[in-house]
């Protein structure tokens, strides 16, 4: 979504570019709104084949029954997960989801940070975005937000219910069983 000036000047017309631009500034305009136009249509169409080839697929029809997660988050997570066999345990899904600290703790006390950017970017992104907008629509999930978020950091608690769906979206994929809110979040 393009916000601004940006946006008013993607919505002009060729003349209307023509009454503010001239000489090389037009060309550069023109080219650009052209440019803007086709990207549009490319990113649709790929857009379009990417969600015929990946709505068959079992593991993306499951995600799709989590609250917050819709195509564009389902598709991401299916993809980037691959066979979720891969993974050991939940944990071991999480922690590649960059949803768990990466620390290190020895007898109690704090003796350094992991490699933060350990794991996948996609799916930690995924999986905020989800956190968020379940935390929004399920009135469950809702509860064990704002109970957190009276206790901790805003993103701390964000990044606990994403914790949570990654954990949730786990056992789901490895089960093929549905999202069920009360065993994630009880």
């Amino acid at each position: 979504m393009v916000s601004g000036y940006a946006y008013q000047i993607k919505t002009l017309s060729q003349p209307q570019i023509a009454d503010y631009l001239s000489g090389l500034a037009l060309l550069s305009g023109e080219i650009t709104h052209q440019a803007w136009a086709w990207l549009d249509g490319a990113i649709r169409r790929i857009e379009q084949e990417l969600q015929q080839q990946i709505q068959p697929r079992q593991d993306y029809q499951l995600l799709q029954s989590v609250p917050g997660i819709g195509s564009v988050l389902g598709t991401t997570i299916a993809l980037e997960t691959g066979t979720i066999q891969r993974f050991a345990s939940a944990g071991n899904y999480a922690s590649y989801a960059r949803c768990v600290k990466s620390e290190k703790i020895s007898n109690g006390k704090r003796k350094g940070q992991g490699n933060k950017k350990n794991g996948n970017k996609y799916l930690a992104w995924a999986f905020m975005e989800a956190g968020h907008y379940s935390a929004i629509w399920n009135p469950r999930v809702k509860r064990y937000y704002q109970r957190k978020k009276a206790r901790v950091h805003i993103l701390v608690a964000k990044k606990a219910v994403a914790n949570k769906l990654a954990r949730a979206c786990y056992h789901m994929l490895k089960r093929g069983e549905k999202f069920d809110v009360t065993r994630a979040f009880s």
